[in-house]
This record gives structure tokens, C-alpha cells and sequence, in this order.
């Protein structure tokens, strides 16, 4: 499964890896892909996780994820 989570407040690439890293520490989620020209975050999921949990960990990166989709 993968799912598009929209993140507000990242300026640079250092917010970018940070927002990245973060999301790769989430048991289940196999890969990250951030892009800072959309505001996006490309999760591939290896187990079910939920949008809460993903939500909370942008938001306690010190980010806030607007939305979140499946891809």
C-alpha cells in the first residue's frame, strides 16, 4: 500500500530529511520519498499503519500534514 501525506512548513532539504527520517522509523513503512516542490510525503507501506499514527509523527517532526491519501 502506499499513501501521500501533504506536509505544510518544510523550507529546505534539511527539513525535507528530517520529515523523511522520522517517517522511516514508523514500524511498517518501508519507504519514504519527500519532495519539497509539492509538499509531499510518498510512503510505501510493508504492514498496515494507521493515518493517525503518521499524521502525529510529521506533527512531532515539528510539521503539519494537511492531508493524507492513498496512492
Amino acid at each position: 500500500m502506499k499513501k501521500i501525506l501533504t506536509i505544510e512548513g518544510m523550507m529546505c532539504a534539511h527539513c525535507a530529511a528530517h520529515v523523511e527520517k522520522a517517517l522511516a522509523a514508523v514500524a511498517g513503512v518501508s519507504a519514504v520519498s519527500v519532495s519539497l516542490a509539492d509538499k509531499t510525503a510518498r510512503i510505501t507501506l510493508s504492514a498496515p499503519v494507521t493515518d493517525d499514527l503518521l499524521l502525529d509523527t510529521v506533527a512531532e517532526a515539528g510539521y503539519t500534514a494537511t492531508g493524507i491519501r492513498e496512492e
